[in-house]
C-alpha cells in the first residue's frame, strides 16, 4: 500500500501538537496572570525582606553582610517578646468570645425562630463594613473621660467609671473594637455553612426525637467544621497582625500603648521610626514564620478526622 507525498518543492506541514500539550498551554494561559502578580506582590516582598534581614547599616563601612545576626538579635529582644506575650494573651481570650459571639448569632439566624432574621444579620454584619480606622477613632470618642462618653457618663451621674484607655484596660479595650468589628464577618462564614446543610438530616432527627441542642451538637457543628477552622485561622493571623487599632489610640492612650505594643507596631516603629530597616525586616519574617506555623497546626487539628 502506497502513501502520499506532497510533491517536490511543497513544504510539509508540520504536525500539530497534541491534543493534551494544547490543553495544558491553555492553562497556563489561565493562571498565568494570576501568577505574575502574585510572584510580584506576594513573593517578591518576602524575598525582598529575607534579602534585608541579612545585612545590616553601620555609622562606618555603609551596608555589610551579618548573616543570621539580626535573627539573633531579635530572639534576645526583650521588646519583641513582650510584645509577642501581649497578642498572645489577645488571641487566647478575644478571638474564642468573637468566635463564640458570631456561632451563636449565626445559630440563632439559622433556627429560623428570629423575628426579623434579615434585619439582624444586616445589622450585625453592617459594622465589618466600617474602616478600621474610622471604627477606632469612633471606639476612641468613646472610651475617652475628658471628652467622649466615659467622660459624659462620669459628669452626668457623678461616678467615675474606670478608664478603658488605661495602661490595665487598654488591651481589652482594643479586644472590644476588633469583636465589633469582625463578629459580623465571622457571623456571615457560619450562616453560609449552615445554609448548605441538607434538610433530609433535619427531618430525620426529628423523626428520631432529637431537640435543638442535640440537632446542633450532632449535626450543624460537625457540618460546619470546615467554617471554624477557617475563621480560626483568619483570627490567629490577624490577631498576629494586630497594627491599626493600638496605632490610632496611641495618641489618647501615650503612657498604656507605647511603640513596641505589638510585634506588627513594633517593626513599623523600627523600620520608619528608628530607621532599622534590617532589623525590622527579621523581625517580620520572625513573626511570619510563627503565624505560619501555628495556623498550619491548628489547620490539622481542626481538620483531622475524629477530633
Amino acid at each position: 500500500m502506497t502513501t502520499l507525498q506532497p510533491p517536490a518543492g511543497v513544504a510539509r506541514r508540520p504536525d500539530r501538537l497534541p491534543k493534551r500539550d494544547r490543553r495544558s498551554w491553555t492553562g497556563w494561559g489561565f493562571i498565568g496572570p494570576f501568577a505574575v502578580v502574585f510572584a510580584f506582590v506576594f513573593l517578591a516582598p518576602i524575598a525582598y525582606s529575607i534579602y534585608l534581614s541579612l545585612f545590616r547599616d553601620k555609622l562606618i563601612g555603609g551596608t555589610s553582610f551579618v548573616g543570621l545576626d539580626n535573627y539573633k538579635q531579635a530572639l534576645q529582644d526583650d521588646q519583641f517578646w513582650s510584645s509577642l506575650e501581649r497578642v498572645s494573651l489577645f488571641l487566647l481570650i478575644q478571638v474564642p468570645i468573637m468566635l463564640g459571639i458570631a456561632l451563636l448569632v449565626a445559630l440563632a439566624l439559622d433556627s429560623g425562630r428570629l423575628y426579623g432574621r434579615n434585619f439582624f444579620r444586616i445589622s450585625i454584619f453592617l459594622p465589618y463594613a466600617v474602616p478600621a480606622v474610622v471604627a477606632t477613632l469612633m471606639w476612641g470618642f468613646m472610651y475617652g473621660t475628658r471628652f467622649g462618653l466615659v467622660g459624659d457618663i462620669n459628669s452626668a451621674f457623678d461616678v467615675t467609671l474606670p478608664d478603658p484607655l488605661s495602661a490595665d484596660l487598654v488591651l481589652a479595650s482594643i479586644g472590644n473594637i476588633v469583636t465589633w468589628e469582625f463578629v459580623g464577618y465571622n457571623m456571615l462564614i457560619f450562616y453560609s455553612a449552615l445554609r448548605v446543610i441538607p434538610n433530609s438530616l433535619y427531618e430525620a432527627a426529628e423523626i428520631d426525637g432529637a431537640g435543638q441542642i442535640r440537632i446542633i451538637s450532632a449535626i450543624k457543628l460537625p457540618a460546619i467544621r470546615g467554617a471554624l477552622v477557617i475563621a480560626t485561622i483568619f483570627s490567629i493571623i490577624g490577631s498576629f497582625q494586630l497594627f491599626n487599632e493600638p496605632s490610632i489610640l496611641r495618641p489618647l492612650a501615650r503612657n498604656a500603648i507605647t511603640t513596641d505594643y505589638t510585634p506588627n507596631y513594633y517593626t513599623y516603629s523600627l523600620s520608619f521610626n528608628g530607621q532599622q530597616h534590617n532589623y525590622s525586616a527579621a523581625v517580620a519574617i520572625i513573626m511570619g514564620l510563627i503565624t505560619m506555623v501555628i495556623a498550619y497546626v491548628v489547620q490539622l487539628r481542626g481538620m483531622r478526622k475524629g477530633a
